[in-house]
């Protein structure tokens, strides 16, 4: 969650309240904005993907137990993160470094929702889907997490779970793994390099009091942050036309693709170019626009799939 966000949370006078003070603090351990996203990423890869008549009970289903899912990691990823959290000052008011909640009641929260969601998808959806959600629950806790503090390639590692969401949403739709799957898992992955390239920029002195290893945090230039940035866009917009090629989505999604790719990489130019934080902010911003804007065209420019 953003640092304003969870500044919100953690002070509006409403939330204060004793009896609501908990209630909140749980609902922040799951990550709403995160979870949202992979919902909305899984919600259009179903849409995508599956045969019409559209099963509009399987994809509620598929949903419920993606979202407890994401939820599940998330309340995991803040109790194996709690001293990180405590270090970075963006991070201080989340419920475990605050002492809103103990580290207990995080650990068993989170557990309990990732046992819930696997088991949803496994009796609601198929074998598959839930595979795949247990591979994304432990690249991203056991992989990804632990390796912020040493590697400079855990953006890379972190962006396979970050992307399993797509082949979710695909095979809770259709029960295989096709080409359609893989693009739309191609266009997550490469999305989430400029995104979190550009928080990292915009926080590196807090990321580097916490010790985490971003490329953006050891590049104190930037130049290389830039060319990546620009690099990883430039696949982002290759991928992102290929549903038209595969004859997955029609010429209005193209259109709207390039376009927004267009505006995407030309904030990740600029941004490369002048190397300032108020244009990392600007690619940021570009990234959070970008990916519900095409999503959404997705699922509005559809042909009948068979």
């Amino acid at each position: 969650m953003s640092a304003q966000g969870q500044r919100h949370f953690a002070l509006a006078p409403w939330r204060r309240h004793p009896a609501l003070t908990s209630v909140w603090a749980y609902i922040e351990l799951t990550k709403p904005d995160i979870t949202f996203l992979v919902v909305m990423t899984a919600a259009a890869a179903f849409w995508v993907g599956a045969p019409r008549p559209l099963d509009r009970l399987q994809l509620l289903h598929a949903l419920v137990g993606i979202a407890a899912l994401s939820s599940g990691i998330g309340a995991m990823n803040h109790y194996l993160e709690r001293e990180i959290d405590g270090r970075m000052r963006r991070t201080q008011r989340r419920p475990l470094p605050s002492g809103r909640l103990r580290p207990r009641q995080a650990l068993l929260f989170g557990l309990g929702l990732s046992v819930f969601a696997e088991l949803y998808l496994l009796v609601f959806i198929n074998a598959l889907t839930a595979l795949l959600g247990a591979l994304a629950f432990a690249s991203y806790l056991f992989a990804y997490t632990p390796l912020k503090t040493r590697t400079t390639l855990c953006t890379t590692i972190g962006a396979v779970p970050g992307a399993i969401p797509a082949l979710m949403g695909w095979t809770a739709a259709r029960h295989e793994i096709s080409a359609g799957a893989w693009i739309l898992f191609a266009i997550l992955f490469f999305w989430q390099f400029p995104h979190f390239f550009a928080i990292a920029w915009m926080y590196r002195e807090d990321y580097a009091r916490a010790g985490i290893r971003m490329l953006p945090v050891v590049d104190p230039d930037g130049r290389r942050t830039g060319r990546r940035i620009v690099f990883y866009t430039i696949a982002l917009v290759g991928v992102s036309l290929l549903p038209t090629a595969f004859g997955l989505l029609g010429t209005w999604y193209l259109v709207g693709a390039v376009l927004l790719g267009g505006y995407f990489l030309w904030e990740g130019v600029r941004a490369a170019r002048t190397r300032a934080r108020p244009h990392a902010r600007r690619v940021l911003k570009a990234s959070i626009l970008y990916l519900p804007l095409l999503l959404g065209l997705m699922c509005l420019d559809l042909p009948a799939v068979p």
